[in-house]
């Protein structure tokens, strides 16, 4: 039986707008021929094939597809033709048209929203960004050849719309197939064939046409949403997914590299394992609760150091050697404090020697006592570290209070802590003035002290964990404490330079300071003479670092021999003060090296107990 004439006409008119190309320049011929020779079925057969090419059918104008739907065409032919239903046919003949589904087209001018299946939300609203995803697919398919630079591997592949994913599955296969990586394709399947997804792509190319996007910049932000999104969905303990969307949030996360974002949501992990903190929150709550581990009897001597350089400038490395507890620990904090109240900058204090809590009372007491703090919140107090760990604080009038053999306030048997805070508040204004001081502390959140400890750790863990504060806080000051080498090299000295050669180009590449502190080994070298000689670790770690200061104790038997002058160049000069205090000491400190030149010998009086810390002047031995 033969096909009706109107529907012979319409299928040779759909052959005659098909564009012919090299790779359907034969499937038409024969279609063509199959007509003639009155083959309908084997030409009906060929223009599914035809149709199928998605390229060759988006390469039809768009306003002609509102007239025709071929796909629906053909099928309806088809059927018609295996069922030679005459009735349809003669329908055919006398209206010469086709039945075509023109419902599709009616509403092409819809706008799609690429809304994930069932419209549930995938990732958080940090990780959600359709609009990057519909401009990245509407480049591809604006210009194929893109995918050969721009593609997003299997593993990395998390879209948050799944309409948007599947076109991107046809841009791998279909249209930039001839220029898409075979290393780009492995895993993927092909793409779904879906209803409206020809509108779709057309909707997406004209979305990006005549518009100044980057695909460099286009192709980053996706690739870095895209593993966030893969961490977060690999990693279901809530407090991780919780960090990994920070990172989005980082304040200079638009700058970071998709490798640096990568590196970052590793190091999430790395720094989960470390205890964290930010030091100055809560410091009234500490004070008055009493409850570390320090109360009870955790408690060391350490020295507390102040700062002896001025000026330290970022994209440098500094490093301040001391003997074993000689206060490198205590030195850190203090000049960690200096630079966070007195030039308001977020630093960071990353430690393998001390505590969380330790830091904490060391804190307290370097804000306490230091002069040019107290300036900042107006308590004219000073208070020992011993005092603050022991809670002593002195009445305002010794009648009717007890007080120990010092003076200070006893805790009444039957009084628990919080009444004991409570009646000091009324009866010590010295008690008053430091809760007045962490009172304030707790209020400066511009300028920082955050602190992590870290005890066995990897070089690639220790730069992870700087860089993430660096990113997610903008910090810029780090205080390393103690720079030593990491766990795969353990008794390794040489490796310590290796170490410190990772922190001075993350110094340098980022513009950051990182003071760090060194180890000298217990010798009797003369104080004065100290040199490099005398670390207890690798001499070459020197050669990487912009500052290095050795110090040391100077003997009480040993003071007559010292002398000190307000100017390098002097006529005048001072003896050593000899103190029966035995808090009180002094402390040699050799500039070993300083690119910006001058390598002084200072001599430095402290008194451990009060965190007091004062450069006296140039050292020199008595001619």
């Amino acid at each position: 039986m033969e096909m009706e004439l109107g529907s012979i006409k319409r299928i040779n008119d759909m052959l005659d707008r098909i564009p012919i190309t090299p790779e359907n320049q034969e499937d038409i011929e024969n279609a063509k021929q199959a007509m003639e020779d009155h083959d309908y079925m084997t030409a009906l057969t060929i223009m599914r094939k035809l149709n199928e090419r998605k390229n060759a059918i988006e390469r039809i104008e768009y306003k002609e597809e509102k007239e025709y739907n071929e796909q629906e065409d053909i099928e309806s032919l088809s059927d018609n033709y295996d069922n030679e239903d005459e009735e349809q046919y003669d329908e055919y003949e006398e209206d010469d048209t086709l039945p075509l589904d023109t419902n599709e087209y009616e509403e092409e001018e819809k706008e799609y929203t690429f809304e994930n299946e069932g419209n549930v939300e995938k990732y958080p609203k940090e990780l959600r960004n359709i609009e990057l995803e519909k401009i990245y697919i509407g480049l591809l398919l604006q210009e194929p050849k893109l995918i050969v630079r721009y593609h997003i591997l299997f593993d990395n592949c998390y879209f948050e719309s799944e309409s948007l994913l599947n076109i991107y599955k046809s841009i791998l296969f279909t249209e930039g197939g001839d220029y898409t990586p075979e290393k780009a394709k492995e895993k993927f399947n092909f793409s779904k064939e879906v209803e409206g997804i020809y509108q779709q792509k057309y909707q997406l190319k004209k979305y990006v046409e005549g518009k100044d996007y980057n695909m460099e910049k286009i192709y980053t932000d996706l690739m870095k949403l895209c593993i966030l999104r893969k961490k977060y969905t690999e990693m279901p303990i809530e407090t991780i997914q919780e960090k990994i969307v920070e990172i989005a949030n980082y304040e200079l996360y638009d700058k970071m590299t998709i490798e640096e974002v990568e590196s970052a949501t590793n190091q999430v992990t790395v720094t989960d394992k470390f205890k964290q903190s930010v030091l100055n929150l809560d410091l009234t709550g500490f004070l008055e609760a009493g409850e570390s581990n320090l109360a009870n009897g955790l408690s060391l001597p350490f020295p507390i150091l102040s700062s002896v350089f001025k000026g330290i400038r970022k994209g440098e490395t500094m490093a301040i050697a001391m003997p074993s507890n000689a206060g490198k620990s205590r030195f850190t904090v203090n000049l960690a404090t200096y630079t966070a109240l007195i030039h308001h900058k977020k630093v960071l204090i990353i430690s393998n020697e001390m505590s969380e809590e330790k830091m904490r009372l060391t804190l307290i007491t370097t804000i306490l006592n230091n002069p040019e703090i107290q300036k900042l919140h107006k308590q004219k107090i000073s208070k020992t570290e011993g005092e603050l760990l022991d809670f002593k604080f002195r009445p305002d009038n010794t009648k009717n209070v007890k007080v120990d053999e010092n003076g200070f306030i006893l805790q009444e048997n039957k009084e628990t802590r919080q009444q004991f805070v409570k009646r000091l508040s009324k009866i010590s204004t010295e008690f008053k003035m430091t809760i007045a001081v962490t009172d304030w502390i707790n209020k400066q959140v511009n300028n920082q002290i955050y602190f992590i400890n870290i005890t066995d750790h990897t070089n690639d863990e220790l730069k992870k964990v700087i860089m993430n504060y660096y990113y997610k806080e903008k910090i810029e000051y780090i205080f390393y404490d103690t720079l030593k080498t990491d766990t795969d090299n353990i008794g390794n000295g040489e490796e310590l330079k290796r170490t410190a050669t990772i922190l001075a180009n993350l110094a340098q590449n980022f513009s950051i300071f990182i003071c760090s502190t060194l180890q000298l080994t217990e010798n009797k070298t003369n104080p004065i003479n100290l040199d490099i000689n005398d670390l207890a670790v690798s001499r070459t770690v020197k050669e990487v670092l912009d500052t290095l200061c050795l110090m040391k104790q100077i003997p009480r038997d040993m003071y007559d021999d010292f002398q000190y002058s307000e100017q390098e160049v002097d006529t005048k000069f001072y003896n050593i003060q000899k103190y029966d205090e035995p808090d009180e000491r002094y402390y040699a400190c050799i500039v070993d090296k300083n690119r910006a030149g001058a390598k002084p010998k200072l001599l430095f009086n402290l008194n451990l107990a009060y965190n007091r810390w004062e450069e006296l002047g140039y050292l020199s031995l008595k001619q």
